[in-house]
């Protein structure tokens, strides 16, 4: 149920809640997949599909990221179901990760978000020249 709203019993199972209460579930969902590593993470992963990745290549591809953030975010998106996890027993294991089929889903609105940064970036950098230039007026 996405409903936000404990006392509102009356709501149906898939019916939306309140994005601005910060108890709504789907609130809850877009700050954990709206994040600039679950975004890199889930890239990465999408151009392997249906392949997987060791987590030791995953960090080498994204830029930045920690061991300890990757491994947060990889719980993270394994919880959600958008991320499927094997194991070899080796020593020391082999970790391997790859997109579900609803993590592939997840890359197209994540893909178009990117394309719309890239787009818009020069305009929003004169933005923020502007606004520093107005500043230190």
């Amino acid at each position: 149920m996405t409903t936000s709203r404990p006392d509102r019993g009356d709501r149906r199972p898939g019916e939306r809640g309140d994005l601005l209460d910060p108890r709504c579930p789907t609130r809850q969902l877009l700050d954990r997949i709206g994040t600039k590593w679950t975004s890199m993470t889930v890239k990465v992963l999408a151009e392997e599909a249906p392949g997987e990745v060791r987590f030791a290549e995953l960090r080498r591809r994204v830029p930045g990221i920690s061991q300890k953030m990757l491994s947060v975010t990889l719980q993270n998106l394994v919880r959600d179901g958008l991320v499927a996890r094997r194991v070899e027993p080796t020593v020391p294991p082999a970790v391997h990760y790859r997109l579900t089929a609803l993590g592939l889903s997840l890359e197209e609105p994540l893909s178009a978000l990117r394309i719309w940064a890239e787009t818009h970036m020069p305009e929003i950098d004169r933005n923020n020249q502007l606004a520093e230039g107005s500043r230190s007026d």
